[in-house]
């Protein structure tokens, strides 16, 4: 049986790097910095994926325009501390390769910025196993399908043949928004009944089970 999709899109924090706990702290640490009350960690979690922009916009509404450049350069430098530390998903380095192996074409769609991502590309080894990626810092941050549109244009894959994986809910706006299928993983930062509430494909709950159902299903 032929596959049902050509192109596997990854979202990256959350979904193939267990990086959630460490945002959360990081945007917390950087409100206490500027003496703002620092969000709580479920209001913290729901902006992980957004571009930095609109997820400072949407925790600290009030705050004066002028004073979000300070606020995001000091999430950076609690976030440059420790990300270091960050490790891939359980079976997440495993099941790239597979499906690599398996013919498939795989992106990341990514609110991280251009020298994130390739920071993270190239210190978890799985940069040569992507054909393309997305940042936030390159375009329309999700939930706009323009991270997807992109990758699908520059792959020339339809959106009938593409399948969107990620653990918030803005990547399944995204998906939906482009037309494209989506999976989502509810390991990540957004809870897996908020996820469900947007019906995906699925709801995987480790990497070995997204592995397993993309090769039985995609």
């Amino acid at each position: 049986m032929g596959k049902s999709f050509d192109l596997l899109v990854f979202d990256w924090d959350g979904t193939l790097v267990d990086s959630a706990d460490h945002i959360v702290h990081s945007i917390q640490a950087a409100a206490s910095d500027l003496g703002l009350g620092p969000p709580s960690d479920e209001r913290a979690r729901y902006i992980i994926g957004l571009g930095l922009v609109d997820a400072l916009t949407y925790l600290f509404p009030d705050l004066a325009r002028t004073d979000y450049p300070r606020l995001a350069e000091r999430y950076r430098h609690h976030y440059l501390l420790g990300d270091h530390k960050l490790t891939l998903f359980a079976g997440a380095s495993r099941g790239i390769r597979t499906l690599h192996a398996s013919g498939f074409n795989l992106a990341v769609a990514t609110g991280k910025s251009r020298h994130g991502l390739d920071r993270a590309l190239e210190s978890s080894g799985l940069g040569g196993f992507f054909h393309a990626s997305r940042c936030g810092d390159e375009g329309l941050p999700k939930p706009h399908p323009d991270m997807l549109m992109h990758l699908m244009s520059a792959l020339d894959v339809d959106p009938c043949r593409t399948l969107m994986i990620g653990d918030t809910t803005h990547d399944l706006d995204m998906a939906r928004r482009a037309g494209v299928s989506a999976l989502a993983v509810g390991y990540g930062a957004h809870s897996r009944a908020s996820l469900e509430a947007h019906r995906p494909l699925a709801c995987v709950m480790s990497f070995t089970e997204l592995t397993r159902w993309i090769r039985q299903n995609g």
